[in-house]
Parts: structure tokens; sequence; C-alpha cells
């Protein structure tokens, strides 16, 4: 299946597995409480700190990658089968649905996509929306990760000056002039700045494949996709970098999920700024 979907092909598809993945960084509950009020039909509710993360540590990130089996565990409570297609779906952008999106694909769920628009298309456009939680029978998952999706801390500070760093942050923050959320402000050395925000079209659902394809080669100027490593703040806005290049046919990136917010806690690690 394509890694994006409309909302008229998930309308068509009623017994596809929905994944509701709101979320808001300064009001973690609030997407929880969206979610038991209206969502859409058949969809279970994946909170990112919860469901999606490991527990912080004071040394990772904010939103660590979890252990495989733990993650693969949880796909087996939520009751996933493999030959399931699942669509993410978040409250519009895309950036907390493309987080469930990338590690359903480094479990190894390859029928795994972002719905394009989101809930705010879907409302829109007057599709049904309900508050009934669906019930669905456990079952292991035989899931396994896909070492060659993820880029580890070793791993980012060994390819440093050869890799490929994509930041995914706003401008401002790439460029160090500001930092709302983590405690230092800067980016990693080399990285080359891809706000996840420009992957979107002014009405709100993903660029055209051929003009993201054409924006993300201007940025990696002949490197292969296969060499890139998408990072943000805490590991969800890498992987909207991600999801774009897949949509534009440049498959094989990587994503570092500890990202600025575990990269920056080290003061001994490098950091660039440009101001």
């Amino acid at each position: 299946m394509n890694t994006l979907v409309s909302t008229e092909e998930l309308a068509a598809h009623p017994a596809w597995r929905v994944f509701d993945c709101r979320h808001d960084l300064g009001n973690p509950e609030l997407g929880e409480r969206q979610y038991a009020e209206a969502h859409l039909p058949g969809a279970l509710f994946a909170h990112l700190d919860r469901d999606l993360s490991a527990p912080k540590t004071g040394r990772n990130g904010r939103h660590p990658l979890p252990e495989a089996k733990h993650f693969i565990a949880w796909l087996g409570r939520q009751g996933l089968k493999p030959a399931d297609t699942v669509v993410c779906y978040d409250g519009g952008p895309g950036a907390m649905a493309s987080r469930l999106w990338w590690m359903l694909r480094w479990a190894g769920h390859e029928q795994a996509a972002v719905l394009d628009g989101g809930l705010a298309k879907w409302q829109r456009e007057g599709r049904p929306v309900t508050a009934e939680v669906p019930r669905m029978q456990a079952a292991p998952y035989p899931g396994k990760a896909r070492a060659s999706m993820h880029a580890s801390l070793a791993l980012v500070e060994k390819k440093l000056k050869r890799a490929a760093l994509l930041d995914a942050r706003a401008p401002a923050r790439y460029r160090g002039e500001q930092e709302p959320i983590d405690p230092v402000a800067g980016r990693i050395p080399g990285a080359k700045n891809r706000f996840s925000n420009d992957n979107l079209a002014p009405e709100g659902i993903f660029k055209k494949p051929e003009l993201l394809r054409s924006e993300f080669e201007k940025i990696l100027s002949g490197r292969n996709p296969s060499e890139v490593i998408n990072y943000c703040g805490s590991g969800v806005a890498a992987c909207h970098n991600a999801l774009a290049m897949e949509i534009a046919g440049l498959a094989g990136s990587r994503v570092y999920i500890g990202s600025w917010s575990e990269w920056s806690r080290d003061p001994a690690r490098p950091i660039a700024r440009s101001v």
C-alpha cells in the first residue's frame, strides 16, 4: 500500500485498523481526552508518552525509542495482526501519526500509512466520528525490529562527519536563535534544515510526490537517501520528514529518535549555531 492514504480511501475500507495519535506537547493528556470525546470509527488511541516512548532517564531524549519487544507487545495488546492494514492519524499535520507509522515499519509491519490531512480534513468533509471505543482481542504479534531504520546516538556520533543529517525543527530552533522546549539551543554540527511543516501544502495535506522529491533532492545535493539521518527535537517531526521522503520515492533514510533533546544533554557533545 501507499505510505499515505486519503480520507476517501479510508472511508472505503472500514476493515482497516485505525489509530488516533493526537498529542499536545504542552498538555500531554489532551489528545486522549479528545479521543474519548470523538474519534474516527474503529480507532484505538496511541499515546505518544505512554505507548510510543520509553521512560525518560535524564540522559536520553524527551520521547525515547522503546525496546522493540515492549512496542511489539503493545501491538499484540491492540489485537494487531501481521496482515492488517493500519492507518495512523492525528489532528491534521501528521507529525504524531508519522511517529506511529515509522514505529510500525520499524517493528516489521509494512502495511502502514498516514491519513493525509488527518482528523481536520475528515471532519471538514462531514465524515462520521464516534465516542465508542472498539474492543479488540489481544494476541501475540510476531514483529522483529529493523535496525536499518534507526540511528542510535552512538551511530550519529560515529557518522557525524559523513552522514547527511536533516533537522526537522523550525528554522529559528535550527539556527539556535531560540529553544522553547529543550534546555540548550543549537543543532548537531553538519546538519541541514528541512522544517517538517514544509512537507505540507497550504490546505494541510502533503505536497505532491514530485515537488517533495525536488525539494529534498535540492537539500541533499546528490547524497543517497540511505545516508540521511533525520532528527528533530524528540524524534517525532523527524518521522514526518522520513515519511515525506518515502512519499517522494526517496526511501531508506534513518531516524535518530533521541534527536536534539538527547544530543544536547551532554555538554561534551559539539553544538553548532548560526547566530
